[in-house]
């Protein structure tokens, strides 16, 4: 894998931000949890992608715990399927974002910057769990952080091993 210039990599707080920002507050993990499915997906195509194990079993380990964050939270909404299509159809362009995003990178920038989102997605739950009138509720949003960041680190660790 190629160095990688963090510089000219989008800034993942930045690209999301809008989204979350125009989705109602009490809606936003549900839109997350959309935004942790479609990283899962991600994850399994990178699998695919690299030639060597364990690094195809740490990257299909991160999609299944995108996997589980997802479930995790929309469990928390008796609702959620509904709430998430009407997200998906207030935000039509929430697809082209996710694409984008990675577009045209080689995969050791597309691992940098899903390892920022990850960083940011365990802040973010960690913010909702401190928002969570709910200790129940709240305890989800921790153990979604501690998530997260176990699949930052998986892919800090490759990107260090490479050299980027």
């Amino acid at each position: 894998m190629p160095t990688t210039d963090t510089g000219d990599l989008p800034n993942v707080a930045e690209v999301l931000g809008p989204l979350l920002q125009r989705t109602p507050s009490e809606q936003q993990p549900l839109l997350i949890a959309i935004a942790e499915r479609r990283a899962a997906e991600r994850y399994r195509r990178w699998a695919q992608e690299v030639a060597t194990e364990p690094r195809m079993s740490h990257l299909r380990a991160c999609a299944d715990r995108e996997e589980e964050i997802a479930g995790r939270v929309e469990a928390l909404y008796p609702d959620a399927e509904a709430i998430q299509h009407a997200i998906l159809a207030k935000n039509p362009d929430l697809e082209e974002i996710n694409r984008t995003l990675f577009a045209g990178r080689s995969l050791a920038q597309q691992f940098t910057i899903q390892a920022q989102g990850e960083r940011l997605g365990a802040a973010t739950w960690r913010a909702f769990a401190q928002q969570e009138q709910s200790a129940a509720r709240g305890a989800v949003f921790l153990a979604c952080a501690e998530l997260e960041e176990q699949s930052a680190i998986v892919l800090e660790d490759i990107l260090a091993a490479t050299g980027n």
